[in-house]
């Protein structure tokens, strides 16, 4: 009897549900909330989600600033100090983000199940490309030089890193790391890119006539750097050389320690910054001539985290008390962007020539 009465409930309220008053109850609804998404626009984003110098870019052009909060990519004028921002449709949290050489894409990571790379227009704020190979999560994500290829360093059990051709939307060589790596960073001639992660400093060649020709996708041929005595550190960041030292490499250490790679991967010298780690709210930033490794000039400011080609000259601060997270040079407009933990810029540069390097601590 109780069988039979739970069947005609189940039965009067699905016919219910069928009604017309509900279904109209339900587009309107629909509606309400369309018309309130046409009408509510994103002004400004609070916050900031960086997790070291790949969560922060700086368009070489423009000089404009992008770095995540959760899912939206903000864009930032530091001389208008205005915002724009870019929503990743997929609601996961954006992990890295680079510009192209020329200003006019940016790629951001995600993690999440799934993840995908992500190519936008910064102009329109739309995408147009999406990348998906990883599982776990992005960690880097680089341009090479030509903005032809995109490299992706996955998570740690991602264990993968992946060169597409993004305009194809196809991986055109891949291999397995099992290191967690931290940053990566393409040579100036776009004949191999950098990582450096935990007690890892590996370099990626490309073999761009294979890559070119072959539909299918070629093993990522990887050779070690040659730490020596340093093996044990873990490297927060990477910046191929420009220019003059275009056959070095620059990575930073968490505890310091600025070294130079040559072109055999060998460990050739490394100096000192002489920076504490008591918080992350402490730190400098560093500016380096890149020739003879000689500190230009310093800021007193957090842990090392950030390295990035930019300029030599005069640095002024409008808030010398307060310490950088991390900074990235723009060469072309002689503007160096920093950002306080407290989500504010800090620092402008202007300079005359390309010989020197920048260093902040996060």
């Amino acid at each position: 009897m109780m069988a039979v009465e739970g069947s005609t409930i189940t039965s009067r309220l699905k016919n219910l549900l069928r009604s017309p008053s509900i279904k109209l109850r339900r587009s309107k609804a629909g509606n309400r909330r369309e018309d309130l998404s046409s009408k509510v626009t994103l002004e400004k984003v609070l916050g900031i989600t960086v997790s070291g110098g790949r969560g922060l870019a700086c368009d070489p052009r423009s000089g404009l600033v992008a770095y995540p909060a959760g899912c939206v990519v903000v864009l930032f004028n530091p001389r208008k100090h205005k915002q724009h921002h870019i929503l990743n449709s997929s609601r996961k949290t954006i992990t890295a983000l680079a510009f192209s050489p020329d200003g006019k894409y940016l790629v951001t990571g995600e993690s999440g199940h799934v993840p995908a790379v992500r190519v936008w227009d910064v102009a329109e704020r739309s995408q147009v490309a999406e990348l998906q190979e990883h599982k776990y999560g992005v960690a880097c994500v680089a341009f090479s030089p030509s903005a032809k290829y995109i490299v992706s360093v996955g998570y740690q059990h991602d264990m993968i890193v992946n060169v597409w051709a993004w305009k194809k939307n196809i991986v055109v060589a891949s291999n397995k790391v099992s290191s967690r790596v931290t940053a990566v960073s393409f040579s100036e001639d776009c004949s191999y890119f950098v990582t450096a992660g935990n007690r890892h400093i590996k370099f990626w060649y490309l073999d761009d006539s294979k890559t070119s020709k072959v539909n299918a996708t070629v093993p990522l041929l990887g050779r070690s750097g040659l730490l020596g005595e340093l093996r044990n550190n873990l490297f927060t960041d990477v910046a191929c050389g420009r220019g003059k030292k275009a056959d070095s490499t620059f990575c930073i250490t968490s505890s310091g320690l600025l070294c130079e790679f040559s072109d055999r991967r060998l460990l050739d010298k490394w100096v000192e910054l002489r920076v504490s780690v008591p918080s992350p709210v402490v730190g400098a930033v560093h500016v380096l001539a890149q020739v003879r490794t000689e500190a230009c000039g310093s800021i007193p400011g957090a842990r090392p985290s950030c390295t990035q080609g930019g300029t030599p000259g005069k640095i002024s601060l409008r808030e010398p008390e307060l310490g950088p997270v991390p900074a990235c040079g723009d060469l072309y407009n002689c503007l160096l962007s920093a950002f306080f933990l407290s989500f504010f810029p800090l620092l402008s540069s202007s300079a005359q020539n390309t010989d020197s390097f920048t260093v902040s601590d996060s």
